[in-house]
């Protein structure tokens, strides 16, 4: 389980800075014109074992003068929805201004965990600077540099405290979450499914993450359906739904055992449906594609196989993924993806029995052996699966840092072709011996 921390404040602060830093990444365009930031950021972070999902809220305002603040605002509150934790970031060298205060207004009525984050102390004398912001009565302030990361560890330690831990008594069926832009066809493919016999459906409430629960059991399949798509509760504020939305899938993705992420097939692949995908990946979660409109193209015999092909190079490395075309309206092919996921769901949990690992790839280890570094020869000795909620599995050699990563990639796709992980991303560890 991962919770959400979502960074909020006005432009131009440093989010994007502490961003690439908890997500050690350089994604974010970072530039000291205001509002600079314009792609979709999220992505995983880990603290003392902690995961959790850090959203950058600066990607999701439209930057015009006259809309600029209500979209802050209008972001502020869905942070506050839908956020186990809140980071609040001001500049110590402007001081407290107009923007900051509304925020800090928002963020009291709220009933989140908000840390204030003093950024940009990079001296002693800017440290004296920043008692003024007890004034938002939001509790302790965090000084930071999130250039030089001082005082974020400090920062991180008091956050993960508020975490939520992972329910054990949740559901022992298997979760699917449906994903996917705005109006791709969620919510017609969950009424597809469910049909008009609502018996079979109890919308399981209550969960904290206030997503709906639809059990599933008809047709030979039992399933608990995470329902994201209705889900908007109406706020006085016109809320900005993309960041709304991402924020939705985010929890779904979370959630979940399997994600199906539906894609428009007159639209195409875009970037957003490649970064849950990616999200999904690092998350370690069974992933099936569907794509639905597919009535609404025109066919030749090529045409399925081409669109799945693009698909295939815009997600590469991991391709090997069940790829399902459907129509919601024409109720064409839906079940087949819920067999798909069914499918995905199994080899997410599959253990391969250590004598069988050893006895296939042994000798495929052996035709082809890591190649020599240095004139050293790697010898690998033995593989294990790990016991983990996903497929991880153990090389023990002599020298495992010599092991470039196109030679993983090469253990993974025999393990791939041997084994059948269809859809499941899998970790494989070279370890001493």
């Amino acid at each position: 389980m991962s919770n959400i921390v979502a960074i909020v404040g006005r432009p131009n602060v440093g989010k994007s800075t502490l961003y690439n830093r908890l997500t050690e990444t350089r994604k974010a365009i970072v530039d000291n014109m205001s509002g600079v930031t314009r792609d979709r950021h999220y992505g995983m972070a880990e603290w003392t074992g902690h995961p959790f999902t850090v959203i950058d809220t600066g990607g999701y305002v439209a930057n015009s003068e006259d809309v600029f603040e209500v979209a802050i605002r209008e972001q502020v509150l869905s942070a506050i929805e839908e956020a186990a934790v809140i980071l609040f970031m001001v500049d110590v060298t402007t001081g407290i201004t107009d923007l900051d205060d509304d925020i800090a207004d928002i963020l009291r009525r709220g009933n989140k965990p908000v840390f204030v984050i003093a950024n940009k102390v990079d001296n002693n004398q800017l440290l004296n600077d920043t008692p003024i912001f007890y004034s938002f009565g939001l509790g302790d302030i965090y000084p930071i540099s999130s250039m030089t990361g001082s005082g974020t560890g400090e920062l991180l330690d008091e956050m993960v405290k508020h975490f939520e831990e992972e329910d054990e008594e949740a559901s022992s069926l298997p979760k699917y979450a449906i994903v996917g832009r705005p109006n791709v066809g969620k919510s017609s493919l969950i009424n597809a499914l469910i049909g008009k016999e609502r018996n079979i459906v109890t919308p399981i409430a209550g969960t904290t993450r206030d997503s709906i629960h639809i059990h599933y059991n008809q047709f030979g399949h039992e399933f608990m359906l995470i329902d994201t798509a209705g889900l908007r509760k109406k706020t006085k504020v016109k809320e900005n739904i993309e960041f709304y939305s991402v924020m939705r899938t985010i929890k779904a993705l979370e959630e979940a055992d399997v994600t199906i992420l539906m894609i428009d097939a007159v639209e195409g692949i875009e970037s957003q449906d490649i970064n849950i995908f990616h999200l999904a990946e690092k998350n370690k979660k069974g992933i099936v594609i569907l794509v639905n409109k597919w009535d609404l193209i025109e066919k030749n015999h090529k045409t399925s196989k081409a669109f799945e092909e693009e698909i295939r190079n815009r997600l590469a490395p991991f391709t090997d993924i069940p790829i399902v075309f459907t129509s919601v309206t024409e109720k064409q092919r839906i079940f087949k993806a819920i067999e798909a996921a069914a499918h995905v769901y199994e080899n997410k949990l599959k253990k391969v029995p250590t004598s069988k690992l050893n006895d296939v790839m042994l000798p495929i280890i052996e035709n082809y052996p890591p190649p020599s570094t240095k004139g050293k020869y790697v010898k690998i000795k033995y593989i294990t699966q790990i016991n983990a909620s996903s497929p991880m599995f153990a090389f023990f050699c002599n020298l495992p840092q010599y092991i470039k990563e196109p030679y993983r990639r090469f253990v993974e796709n025999k393990l791939r072709e041997n084994f059948y992980f269809s859809g499941v991303p899998i970790q494989v560890y070279f370890r001493q011996k």
